[in-house]
C-alpha cells in the first residue's frame, strides 16, 4: 500500500508517507536510543523491556519498532496509549484509535499489526513501524485528530519523520529535533 500526499494544490510536491517515514525512521533510531540510554527514573523498566526485544529478534522491523516505543517512553507518553498485545477475548468496538499487534510463536516471526479506527478493522497484517506510518496517512485522510495521550507522539511521526509543517513545531519537539540532529 502506497500512500502519498500532496502538499499544495498544483501537486508539485508529492511525498510517499510511508517511505519517509521508515527513512526517517531508520535515519534517526541510533540517537533516539542514544536518548533513551540517557534517560532513567521511573522509565528505566520500559527501557530495560524495549530494548530486550532487541536481544530476541534484531530484524529491521524490529529495530524500527524499538525505536517508535523508545521514543513514546522518552516523551513520556504510554505505549498502552497506541499499541495493544492481541489476546483472544479483546473487543475493539470502543477503540478510537489503536495498533493491535500479535507476536509470533517463534520469536524469529515478524510482528505483525493491524489499525482499528473508529472500532473498525481498517488495515491488517503489516508490521508495527508500516502500522504506525499507515496511521498516520489515514490520520490525514479522513482528516483525524491525534489523540491527546499521544499528541507528542504523532506530532513527531508528523514533524520530524515526515517533515510536514516542521517549522511550527510544539517546543517539546523541537527539543527532541534539535538533540536529534546534533
Amino acid at each position: 500500500m502506497q500512500l502519498r500526499l500532496t502538499k499544495n494544490s498544483e501537486g508539485s510536491l508529492l511525498v510517499s508517507l510511508e517511505t519517509t517515514f521508515l527513512a526517517k525512521l531508520d535515519h534517526y533510531s541510533p540517537k533516539i536510543m542514544s536518548l533513551l540510554s540517557s534517560r532513567g527514573g521511573a522509565a528505566t523498566m520500559n527501557i530495560q523491556r524495549i530494548q530486550n526485544m532487541l536481544l530476541e529478534d534484531n530484524s529491521v522491523e524490529t529495530r524500527r519498532e524499538v525505536a517508535i516505543r523508545g521514543l513514546m517512553v522518552y516523551l513520556k507518553e504510554k505505549e498502552e496509549e497506541l499499541f495493544k498485545e492481541e489476546d483472544g477475548d479483546w473487543d475493539n468496538t470502543d477503540k478510537l484509535m489503536k495498533i493491535v499487534t500479535t507476536r509470533g510463536g517463534i520469536t524469529s516471526d515478524p510482528a505483525r499489526a493491524k489499525i482499528i479506527l473508529e472500532g473498525t478493522e481498517v488495515l491488517t497484517d503489516v508490521d508495527i513501524p508500516r502500522a504506525c506510518a499507515l496511521l498516520m496517512g489515514l490520520i490525514y485522510a479522513i482528516n483525524l485528530s491525534y489523540p491527546k495521550a499521544l499528541k507528542n507522539t504523532f506530532e513527531v511521526f508528523q514533524k520530524i519523520f515526515l517533515e510536514l509543517d516542521d517549522l511550527k513545531a510544539s517546543p517539546k519537539v523541537m527539543l527532541l529535533k534539535n538533540k536529534l540532529l546534533y
